[in-house]
């Protein structure tokens, strides 16, 4: 089964973290990726940039309708995830707990229902 693994940040959170913190949950996620990677879990990752850079599109009586910033203000924003694919939730689960940063930030899990490179 196929696991979508959300990292949902809280800049404030991860600001009030020592640097030497930060560096050392930064310097725990290439091994980590690495142990996913050996594993076969690992499907792929992609860490997002901040919503201040983001840009919404809104199609509005036909009509594309762009601005800048976040959909919406939020004290946390979606951060990246990782791809995985496992045996079960409860192995998901494992997996989000093992994240260098979860525990700064959260880690939603869903079950992917619907992948383009499906052939289902």
């Amino acid at each position: 089964m196929k696991y979508m693994i959300m990292i949902t940040m809280n800049p404030t959170a991860w600001d009030a973290l020592p640097e030497e913190e930060r560096n050392e949950v930064v310097a725990r996620i290439d091994p980590f990726m690495k142990k996913l990677t050996e594993s076969g879990e690992l499907l792929g990752t992609q860490a997002l940039g901040e919503p201040k850079d983001s840009t919404v599109v809104r199609v509005r009586d036909g009509v594309p309708v762009v601005t800048d910033g976040p959909f919406a203000e939020s004290k946390e924003y979606l951060a990246g995830f990782y791809l995985v694919e496992c045996d079960s939730k409860e192995r998901a689960i494992e997996i989000a707990g093992e994240i260098p940063d979860a525990h700064v930030n959260a880690m939603e899990i869903r079950p992917v229902v619907f992948s383009s490179g499906d052939n289902a």
